[in-house]
């Protein structure tokens, strides 16, 4: 019992720490690099990211993780001192037990220009600014910006603001700077916002990490199955005790009384002899019955008159 308890609790204390820090956040937070750029990955959320690790998909190798054969690990964190083209990819956190943190695409390149945009999804209704800058010349140069291949319009400043966005700007977005070249195209993703009262709740400052969101769909399913494994646990148990104590009842108990019968002394002769009375004893009905022995009176007979008869004193 106490063991079962135990291992249940421990589920649902693994349930619930492996939602808590699965958010992997990038600094500098962009989604494209030069290539010989540096870059920090961390698996944190409320302080508490203990036993997670950073992998990657890439071109050259599959689900490997931070220090085999790239990156410096540090806790939770991956330093990558010096990036390469071949280390575009995704990226994300892994519990150890094998639970993994939304991905992210992150690209490097070997040109002179890259798009600054958004890693995470961004929050509907949010404004939301591109930049176009390159490795060498200042990032204020003016800038063409196009989504899906198509002209949005070109910046002077090189800076394009998407306001108040809806699930109609999602799309891969790049941006072109005359004489220096293209960036490489990133995604943006418009996450729906939550029905919230307006008139008691201003909107957020930015959008929260996209782990917070899934958080309670992924949280309560798994509580809800760990409390409803220990109230059957618990019920099963306590219909196996009460049986136990129970078996018993089909037990009969009687009460036996053992009277001892004084036998009487008959004084023996044949005509005072009675006939034994014999009767069918069984096991289930007993049946009482009172008998009565009475002395048999010895006859006179009359007397002969060919005898004497003296009395001897």
């Amino acid at each position: 019992m106490k063991k079962t308890l135990t291992l249940c609790l421990l589920y649902l204390l693994l349930c619930c720490r492996i939602n808590q820090a699965s958010g992997l956040t990038v600094s500098p937070s962009r989604s494209q690099f030069f290539e010989g750029d540096s870059v920090s990955l961390s698996c944190e959320e409320d302080n508490s990211s203990a036993g997670w690790t950073v992998r990657r998909n890439t071109t050259r190798e599959t689900r490997t993780q931070c220090g085999d054969g790239w990156g410096k690990p540090a806790g939770s964190t991956c330093n990558i001192s010096s990036l390469y083209k071949h280390e575009s990819g995704v990226y994300w956190c892994e519990w150890r037990e094998g639970a993994a943190s939304s991905s992210i695409q992150l690209t490097v390149t070997g040109g002179s220009v890259i798009l600054q945009s958004p890693v995470l999804p961004v929050m509907e209704g949010d404004d939301v600014t591109l930049s176009c800058h390159t490795k060498t010349a200042p990032s204020n140069l003016p800038a063409a910006f196009y989504k899906d291949g198509s002209l949005i319009r070109t910046e002077p400043a090189g800076h394009m603001t998407l306001h108040h966005v809806t699930s109609s700007d999602e799309g891969l977005y790049r941006c072109s700077i005359s004489a220096h070249g293209e960036s490489p195209s990133s995604s943006i993703s418009v996450s729906v916002k939550p029905t919230t009262n307006t008139s008691n709740s201003a909107p957020p400052s930015s959008p929260p990490p996209a782990s917070s969101s899934l958080l309670p769909a992924v949280l309560l399913p798994l509580v809800s199955s760990c409390v409803v494994f220990l109230l059957v646990f618990l019920l099963v148990k306590r219909h196996h005790h009460k049986s136990k104590a129970n078996k018993g009842d089909d037990v009969t108990y009687s009460e036996v009384q053992i009277t001892e019968l004084q036998q009487q002394k008959i004084k023996a002769s044949r005509e005072s002899d009675l006939h034994p009375i014999y009767s069918d004893v069984r096991t289930e009905d007993l049946s009482y019955g009172q008998s009565t022995i009475r002395t048999h009176r010895t006859r006179e007979l009359p007397p002969d008159p060919d005898m004497v008869y003296s009395s001897v004193w």
